[in-house]
């Protein structure tokens, strides 16, 4: 007997909970580009191990593109999307990918010990900034992985403690979206290196 879906995904609450965080932080997130701390590659470094942990294939798909296109090496990438990332990563990002790990695998509840030494590595404001692009692809990540329960429901694996109300909501409006992302990612997979 197959399992239930069992990604992490959205309920009505907390999706309109991180849509209303992500709107008050649009500021901050434009200021994250005058931050040269945070270089486009680190930034997409943080993303894909935060991916590699929440298992988004779409969020996994876009960002190794992205990092391959910001000079990340194919190698590497493989190595983040596998959390094997400790011996490509530099020590000024290794503390950074660490705690997106961590973050993600609790389940947005890291440990305070954990907090500190993002803090005391890279200070107040750029921790900050990387516990916000953080929780940008974590959203992401739920984004894509909600579509995928919906999807899972039709094939009769509805996903653990999933709302079919919401799930049919979810899917009207985001279809427009997700069904041409569908199409470009099964037809930039087969000409793509990383998989």
């Amino acid at each position: 007997m197959k399992n239930n879906f069992s990604k992490k995904i959205f309920t009505s609450s907390l999706l309109l909970n991180d849509i209303g965080f992500l709107i008050i932080k649009i500021p901050q997130i434009i200021g994250m580009r005058f931050n040269k701390k945070i270089s486009h590659s680190f930034v997409e470094k943080i993303m894909t191990v935060t991916t590699a942990v929440n298992g988004c294939v779409y969020c996994e798909w876009f960002h190794a593109k992205q990092a391959l296109a910001s000079g990340i090496s194919e190698k590497e990438i493989k190595n983040m999307i596998n959390l094997q990332f400790q011996t490509d990563a530099t020590d000024y990002e290794l503390t950074a990918l660490l705690f997106a790990q961590h973050y993600a695998e609790t389940n947005r509840n890291p440990d305070e010990a954990m907090l500190k030494e993002l803090v005391d590595k890279y200070g107040e404001k750029t921790s900050k900034q990387i516990m916000l692009v953080i929780r940008m692809i974590f959203f992401g990540n739920l984004y894509g992985n909600t579509w995928d329960a919906v999807l899972s429901r039709f094939k009769g694996l509805p996903a653990k403690g999933s709302n079919l109300i919401f799930e049919m909501f979810y899917f009207i409006i985001n279809l427009w979206v997700m069904f041409p992302t569908m199409l470009i990612m099964r037809l930039n997979t087969k000409n793509q290196i990383i998989t």
